[in-house]
């Protein structure tokens, strides 16, 4: 449940759009899941309407939401675009390990390393 604090230097939209974005990440809000209208949303927030409707502008331009008209607002079909794009690099990295011949195990061991702040040098 996403909650506003008013005393908060930061922004109740981008309060909103942050909750929101986290609910979407830990699955809370499933791809394809309704949201709330922007009036109902504000009214059960405690928050004015153009404060939900910008935070609902600014997950649709980053593709975490859309807009289906009259039918509502949903969580994005295809899920949380950070997720897609780490998917993307995995898989050109995966490609590039391939092309150099290089052993698929000590590849994997580097990007550990490298993940966990380690150092990466060949040995």
């Amino acid at each position: 449940m996403i909650v506003i604090d008013p005393q908060s230097h930061v922004p109740p939209f981008e309060q909103l759009r942050a909750g929101l974005l986290a609910a979407v990440a830990s699955n809370e809000l499933a791809a394809g899941q309704r949201l709330p209208t922007v009036r109902r949303l504000a009214e059960d927030l405690g928050i004015a309407p153009g404060t939900v409707a910008r935070a609902y502008r600014e997950l649709e331009a980053s593709e975490i939401i859309e807009t289906r008209g009259r039918n509502g607002t949903f969580v994005s079909a295809t899920g949380d675009p950070s997720r897609q794009q780490v998917q993307r690099a995995a898989a050109a990295f995966a490609e590039q390990i391939r092309a150099l011949s290089f052993d698929a195990d000590e590849a994997l061991t580097l990007v550990t390393a490298a993940l966990r702040g380690g150092d990466t040098a060949l040995t």
